[in-house]
């Protein structure tokens, strides 16, 4: 989901590209979920859960139930992710209030959608084309994404989708304003096609001069079609869950080897489609416990297969894009994502992992807060943190002691001030999330 330069990935055009540099240098349930141990049905806070807002007297993921009517109504129709409950059966649901324990939050998914994130601004500070191999944070934000959309489908699928498009578009709004205006200063008159400024169901246009902020558009217009398309892909995944989890990797395969996408905005939107879906469909297994009736050894040996291929693929064939990154080569991407981020979704199905240990310290899990309740905020703005950080530095060079004692000329050094510029974002913007989540603006969760 990199960006900045005119290099291609295949099926994209200038309104996408995945892999380009950065910056100074080269740049998926018939069977029902386990029981769990139900708790009081108290309206919880409002929170984000996609996209991360969570606050940590809250239940997991996993475990939340559903508040009454009369209190959704009472707490400004709260998301569905919000108030994700888990499979409980009628005899725990009938415990007395005193039989029930609220149970500790599930930091596990938390921990890797802040990794994920971290990632993304380290790859598109550094360029490195092993990073998306090492962690591909894209195929596992879509997979946590899908989980929750599974969950939040618990409920009417159209207040749901009303619910997760409202909570996306007033951050984009509000981002999009300054970018399109700073466009529009560099010679940039937008046609119809300004529509997806609005609503991006498609790339966004823009001018050259603009292209580093807007391209990371993608995964907004990639999850929001995602998040359309599920209530269908929920009710087909129901029918064979194994078989049409296997087959999500079908389409990207075809697009590949049959039917090449035209170079626009369909044709990119649909390669990122193909190239995701498994990751999102995997999610959905996980919530709808198909994983955890799979053999360990079979969900293994699939896993490392998928990775095996997608890192052949994406090795030889560099003379098509110049290099192995993943992000350029969209099938490597599908099959290398598929085969990771199963082996991280099972582990937490399988063994039930949850970080916990993670609240004994204290500062780092008030990062992982932030980073989860303030992620749309990080993403939108995260590259023009690292844009703005490179005029910045060339101002130190003006103050001999700077350009003495700082190594202004390292990358590192950028990506240390792009960090500190995001924090001044978040501080400055994030109040938007709340706003969308329709509660009182905070300046940190």
């Amino acid at each position: 989901m990199s960006w900045g330069t005119d290099q291609q990935g295949y099926g994209h055009n200038q309104n996408h590209a995945y892999g380009n540099n950065y910056g100074y240098g080269n740049e998926h349930g018939q069977q029902p979920y386990p029981a769990q141990q139900p708790y009081p049905q108290e309206p919880y806070p409002q929170q984000y859960v996609d996209y991360g807002q969570v606050d940590y007297g809250q239940v997991s993921y996993e475990q939340q139930e559903y508040a009454p009517e009369h209190v959704e109504e009472q707490v400004a129709e709260p998301d569905a992710a919000s108030t994700d409950t888990s499979f409980t059966d009628t005899k725990e649901t009938e415990l007395p209030p005193k039989a029930r324990k609220p149970a500790d939050r599930d930091r596990y998914f938390d921990t890797l959608r802040a990794v994920a994130l971290v990632r993304v601004v380290t790859y598109h500070t550094f360029g490195w084309a092993w990073a998306g191999m090492v962690f591909p944070s894209m195929g596992i934000m879509f997979a946590l994404a899908g989980t929750l959309m599974a969950k939040s489908l618990e409920r009417p699928a159209l207040k749901v989708i009303r619910s997760r498009v409202r909570r996306l578009l007033p951050p984009f709004w509000f981002w999009g304003f300054f970018v399109i205006v700073a466009m529009m200063v560099h010679d940039w008159m937008p046609g119809w096609q300004i529509v997806f400024w609005v609503v991006p169901l498609g790339d966004p246009p823009g001018n050259a001069w603009g292209q580093q902020a807007w391209e990371i558009l993608w995964y907004l217009r990639t999850y929001l079609w995602f998040v359309l398309l599920s209530p269908l892909l929920l009710r087909t995944f129901r029918l064979a869950p194994v078989a049409v989890l296997l087959l999500s990797l079908a389409p990207i395969v075809v697009l590949h080897n049959f039917w090449e996408p035209p170079d626009n905005r369909f044709g990119s939107g649909l390669t990122d489609l193909a190239t995701f879906l498994f990751c999102w469909v995997l999610g959905f297994a996980h919530r709808e416990g198909v994983l955890q009736r799979l053999k360990p050894a079979l969900v293994v040996l699939l896993s490392l297969a998928a990775i095996g291929f997608g890192g052949w693929y994406a090795f030889t064939h560099q003379a098509e894009t110049g290099s192995y990154d993943l992000d350029d080569i969209p099938l490597a991407q599908a099959f290398w994502s598929a085969g990771f981020v199963t082996l991280l979704m099972y582990a937490k199905a399988h063994f039930e992992i949850d970080f916990a240990g993670l609240t004994r310290y204290k500062r780092l899990d008030r990062i992982v807060t932030i980073f989860n309740a303030r992620a749309v905020t990080l993403y939108l703005w995260h590259e023009i943190a690292l844009i703005l950080a490179v005029p910045l530095i060339d101002q130190f060079w003006n103050v001999p002691a700077f350009e003495k004692y700082l190594p202004l000329e390292s990358q590192w050094f950028m990506f240390g001030i792009g960090w500190i510029l995001i924090a001044v974002f978040i501080l400055l913007c994030g109040w938007v999330e709340d706003v969308a989540a329709k509660k009182k603006p905070k300046l940190l969760p």
